[in-house]
């Protein structure tokens, strides 16, 4: 990566003078359509709302980016950290937002050309576009958070994209479609289907006010272009606590997964004993903890995209398992369960949590008209996928499936174990990744007295996971908590908001029946969240008690 941290500053905090040079600099490289393309991205700059990128929280775009490209990896292996360079980055510099923006690749980059490889690297480092020998150095020097750039980012292929959507939409939600199944029955898998049509028509209308206007790029912008900065600031909020929850529902997987397969593991301390389930809390803690103190993150960026392999990889073992393993498929299961159906809901609505990434993913398209279809295949596979394995695993182990299916399978099974294990290790490199969006938000708030001391955003990250690790041994209930998530943040994230959004952001250009539908998702997201949230709050007081 050719902008170091110190050029990157340079660029920031440089004079007339010093900017003037640089420009100089470039025009002796003989890159002249470097001075057409700057001109067209500084036109399109001026254009753009302001307050849209220099309000809280402005870092929301550059973290959640590493989930929305999908490099190459013949070609993202160039631009990548060598482990040199990664150890080094390991609490070597300022973790702050304002002075030293953290490096967040992405998993994989689009085949594109070498050099212009080498001049985006990462959207994080690259200094603004210089359009004249003589810039405001005011206006270069109002830079606080950079963000990525207009047509930078848009590479990514159909079929990258798509693979794009599928790691952000199959996550750990597919080991509880089948105790989904069991608490709704077999009619609730209809639930399924009905909230992939309803996410997908959602997520098309986040397309449409993305295009609404210029600078609108993630969605806190469209909260903001809907709602003011109320609207930005609630958005932000609900995406940063849904990705908090789910840290903690990594310690609470890695904690039941783990203790199944050393049941017996315990550790004593004096007159004090941890069984395994809060030993291997504790130990996820501690093993996560020194990922989220990274300022490179591009490793855990190219492991994470394995997430796709890894929820296939389970699915084929559960299959395996009830085929070649002879467990068989032999319970019939319950039609209806009404008592319990608004759990399946909640549990459902969770496998459709990816609209916070959205955005960000239609901005890095090379063709984004081809968004829509992008979309439909993204849920239809993922779609599939859920279906397959809540059938599966409902029709294998009926009403004693638990929670996550890996807990149901037979232990001394060579199939079970790589199951568990891939289970285990997934959440490890996703831990940070998903943790470090929350984070960066919080360190926008550090006093700028103190921003250029990196120990404030290391106390934040620590408090933030051993805060996680609190919560999740307070209410280790894994099926119940991502029901909770899934009826209380991801409805409002996959159906109200966007709806609510599209009406007040197009309010005179929709048509009649765009406006009943997303009346209509409107209803559907706040009765299913509703009842969802009561059902599995209830069940969770239940247990504890």
């Amino acid at each position: 990566m050719k902008n170091s941290v110190s050029e990157q500053s340079f660029y920031i905090e440089s004079d007339d003078e010093d900017v003037e040079k640089a420009s100089e600099k470039v025009g002796d490289d003989g890159n002249d359509s470097d001075f057409s393309d700057a001109s067209s991205m500084e036109s399109h700059q001026q254009n753009r709302p302001g307050s849209y990128n220099t309000q809280w929280p402005q870092s929301y775009r550059q973290s959640i980016d590493m989930y929305s490209s999908i490099p190459s990896p013949n070609v993202g292996f160039l631009g990548t950290p060598t482990l040199s360079r990664l150890g080094s980055s390991f609490l070597s510099s300022t973790l702050t937002r304002r002075h030293t923006p953290e490096v967040l690749s992405s998993p994989l980059l689009s085949t594109d050309e070498k050099q212009q490889q080498q001049r985006k690297s990462s959207h994080a480092l690259l200094p603004p576009p210089i359009p004249s020998k003589k810039p405001s150095a005011k206006r270069v020097s109002q830079v606080s958070i950079p963000h990525e750039l207009p047509g930078v980012s848009r590479q990514c292929s159909y079929g990258q994209t798509v693979l794009n959507g599928i790691n952000v939409l199959c996550g750990v939600g597919i080991l509880s479609t089948p105790y989904a199944a069991k608490e709704g029955g077999w009619m609730g898998l209809s639930i399924l289907f009905i909230f992939a049509a309803l996410s997908w028509y959602t997520g098309v209308l986040l397309r449409y006010c993305l295009d609404s206007e210029p600078g609108l790029e993630t969605y806190p912008d469209i909260g903001q272009a809907a709602f003011g900065t109320i609207g930005r600031l609630a958005v932000s909020i609900i995406l940063y606590v849904e990705l908090y929850a789910c840290c903690v529902e990594y310690i609470i997987l890695e904690s039941d997964n783990l203790s199944s397969l050393f049941p017996n593991a315990h550790l004593s301390i004096g007159g004090f004993v941890l069984d395994s389930h809060h030993l291997f809390a504790l130990m996820a803690t501690l093993a996560v903890l020194p990922t989220v103190w990274l300022r490179d993150l591009s490793v855990l960026s190219y492991i994470s995209a394995g997430g796709v392999i890894a929820s296939i990889l389970v699915a084929v073992c559960l299959f395996w398992v009830g085929l070649v393993d002879q467990v068989g498929f032999h319970n019939k299961g319950t039609t209806l369960n009404l008592s319990t159906f608004p759990v399946a809901i909640g549990l459902y609505g969770y496998c459709y949590s990816g609209h916070a990434v959205f955005p960000n993913i239609y901005t890095s398209m090379a063709k984004p008209s081809q968004f829509p279809s992008v979309l439909l295949t993204t849920f239809g596979l993922c779609t599939l996928l859920y279906a397959g394995v809540a059938l599966m695993g409902y029709k294998m182990f009926g009403e004693s499936i638990q929670s996550q299916f890996t807990l149901n399978l037979p232990h001394d099974l060579v199939a079970t174990k790589i199951a568990v294990w891939t289970t285990v290790v997934n959440p490890f490199t996703k831990y940070a990744l998903t943790m470090t969006p929350v984070a960066m938000s919080l360190e926008e708030l550090i006093p700028s007295s103190h921003r250029k001391s990196h120990m404030y955003a290391i106390l934040i990250r620590t408090a933030l996971v051993i805060s996680t690790l609190l919560v999740g041994l307070s209410i280790p209930f894994f099926g119940l908590v991502m029901a909770l998530i899934g009826s209380l943040l991801t409805m409002l994230v996959t159906l109200i908001l966007p709806c609510a959004c599209f009406l007040s952001i197009l309010r005179g250009k929709v048509t009649w029946l765009q406006v009943l539908l997303c009346i209509l998702i409107i209803i559907v997201g706040v009765v299913s969240s509703a009842f969802g949230t009561c059902s599995a709050i209830s069940k969770i007081i239940e247990n504890l008690s």
